[in-house]
C-alpha cells in the first residue's frame, strides 16, 4: 500500500508538472501536434515513449546520487563544469517558463472571468507566494487534488468530442509541413519538458528510497500525459483551423459542455497552470538560493516580480516564439540522457 501511494504521487507530481500553461490550455498541442495533422498521433505516441522512459531515468540517476537540485543530474550527464554552465543556462531558461505560466494565467483571467489581464497577473502573484512559503509538500498535495480532476474531465472532452458531428477529422486533417519538422516536433516537445520538469522530478527522486516505485510512478505519469495528449490533439482537430484564433483553445472547446462544466474547466486550466508555475518558482529559488545569499522569501518575490514584467509580452507570443528554441537547446540534454548508462544493480 505504501508503494501504490509512492507511485501515485510520483505520477501525479510528473503528470501536473508537465501539463502547465501550454499544455492545459492546448496551446503547446496545437503547436507541437495538432498542426501536423493526421501524423500528430503518430508523434503524441512517440513522445509519449520517451515520456515513460526517460522520465524514469532521469529520476533513477537521481536515486543514485541522491540529487538535492537539478545540477547534481546535470553534473553527472556533462561532468561538473559544463554542468554547471547547463545549469546556469536552465534557470534562464525556467524563467522563461513561469513568465509563459503566468502569461497563461492572465489570459485565463481576461478571456473567461472578466478580470482584466493585469488583476489576473497579480491574483496568481500574490497566490504562487503564499502557497510557496509552505515548501514542496504544498506542491505535491496540489497535484494530487488537480491531477485527478483533470483527468476526469479529459475523459468528459474525449466522449463529448465522439458525439460531435467531424469527431474523425484528426484521421483526415493534412499538413504543408516538411517530414523534419513534423518528427522533430515530439524529440523537440519531449525534450523542453523532460528538461524542465528537472525542477520537481530530481530532488523527488532522490527523496525516495523505493526504486520500483520510482519506475512504476513515471511509467503511469508518462502514459498519463499522453492520454492527455492524445485527447486534446483529437479534440482540437474538430474544430481546426478556426480554433487557433484562441489564446485558451480548450477553453473554447469547454463551452460545448455547457456554461457550468465549462467554467469548471477553465478554472483546472488555470489549477494546473498555477501548480507548474509555483513548482518551477520553487526548482528556480532552490536553484538561486545556492548561489545568491538571499532570504527564500526575497528571492521568490524578486523572481515574482522579474515574471510580471516578462509576462506583460502575452501568452501567445511567448509560447510561440520561446518553447520551440527552448526545445531545440534542450535536445542535447536529451541526447545525453539517453546516451547515460545507468550502473547495474543485482
Amino acid at each position: 500500500m505504501r508503494r501504490f501511494t509512492t507511485v501515485i504521487q510520483i505520477a501525479f507530481t510528473y503528470m501536473g508538472t508537465v501539463v502547465g500553461a501550454g499544455f492545459a490550455t492546448g496551446q503547446e498541442i496545437l503547436q507541437f501536434f495538432t498542426r501536423f495533422g493526421v501524423v500528430g498521433v503518430l508523434t503524441i505516441l512517440l513522445a509519449t515513449a520517451m515520456f515513460v522512459w526517460l522520465g524514469a531515468k532521469m529520476m533513477l540517476i537521481s536515486n543514485d546520487v541522491r540529487a538535492k537540485s537539478y545540477e547534481d543530474v546535470n553534473k553527472v550527464l556533462f561532468g561538473d563544469r559544463f554542468g554547471r554552465w547547463i545549469s546556469h543556462f536552465m534557470q534562464l531558461v525556467l524563467f522563461g517558463v513561469c513568465a509563459v505560466m503566468l502569461a497563461g494565467a492572465g489570459a485565463i483571467f481576461s478571456e473567461n472571468w472578466n478580470f482584466s489581464y493585469q488583476s489576473g497577473l497579480l491574483i496568481t502573484i500574490f497566490g504562487c507566494f503564499l502557497l510557496l512559503r509552505k515548501g514542496m509538500n504544498a506542491i505535491l498535495t496540489v497535484n494530487s487534488i488537480v491531477v485527478p480532476v483533470m483527468l476526469l474531465f479529459t475523459v468528459l472532452i474525449i466522449i463529448d468530442t465522439v458525439r460531435t458531428p467531424g469527431a474523425s477529422r484528426w484521421m483526415m486533417l493534412t499538413s504543408d509541413f516538411s517530414p523534419v519538422a513534423v518528427w522533430a516536433s515530439p524529440f523537440l516537445y519531449a525534450a523542453f519538458n523532460l528538461s524542465m520538469a528537472q525542477a520537481v522530478l530530481v530532488p523527488l527522486g532522490g527523496e525516495i528510497q523505493d526504486r520500483k516505485a520510482i519506475v512504476y510512478g513515471s511509467w503511469t505519469g508518462g502514459i498519463g500525459i499522453g492520454f492527455m495528449l492524445i485527447a486534446g490533439h483529437i479534440a482540437l482537430s474538430v474544430y481546426m483551423p478556426g480554433i487557433q484564433q484562441f489564446a485558451i483553445p480548450m477553453g473554447g472547446i469547454a463551452r460545448e459542455l455547457g456554461h457550468g462544466i465549462q467554467w469548471i474547466y477553465i478554472f483546472l486550466i488555470f489549477a494546473e497552470i498555477f501548480t507548474t508555475l509555483i513548482a518551477d518558482i520553487y526548482g528556480l529559488t532552490l536553484q538561486l538560493q545556492e548561489r545568491v545569499k538571499l532570504s527564500r522569501t526575497l528571492l521568490t518575490t524578486l523572481t515574482l516580480a522579474a515574471c510580471y514584467v516578462a509576462s506583460q509580452i502575452g501568452f501567445g507570443t511567448l509560447l510561440s516564439t520561446l518553447y520551440p528554441i527552448f526545445g531545440l537547446i534542450s535536445l542535447g540534454w536529451l541526447i545525453l540522457l539517453i546516451r547515460h548508462k545507468l550502473p547495474m544493480r543485482n
